[in-house]
């Protein structure tokens, strides 16, 4: 069974909330990824999350408390 990937962090968590950056998977894609929907991902654009998680290794530093590392099987 292939997981879906994060759009955020590229990790296969099967999205919903991922537990690797703490993005809320709202159906934002590359395509829009500079619009900031607002919904649960709030301010964050989706080009900014992934800034984001790579410098802080998460979707929002307030959130770097709450992720976790990848498991092997999440590895894109």
């Amino acid at each position: 069974m292939d997981t879906a990937a994060c759009p955020c962090c590229g990790f296969r968590t099967g999205c919903g909330t991922c537990p690797i950056c703490f993005w809320t998977d709202d159906g934002q894609s590359d395509a829009d990824a500079d619009v900031v929907r607002g919904g649960p991902n709030g301010d964050l654009s989706l080009s900014h999350a992934r800034l984001n998680f790579a410098i802080y290794g998460a979707s929002h530093p307030r959130y770097q408390d709450l992720v976790r590392p990848a498991r092997p099987d999440e590895q894109p």
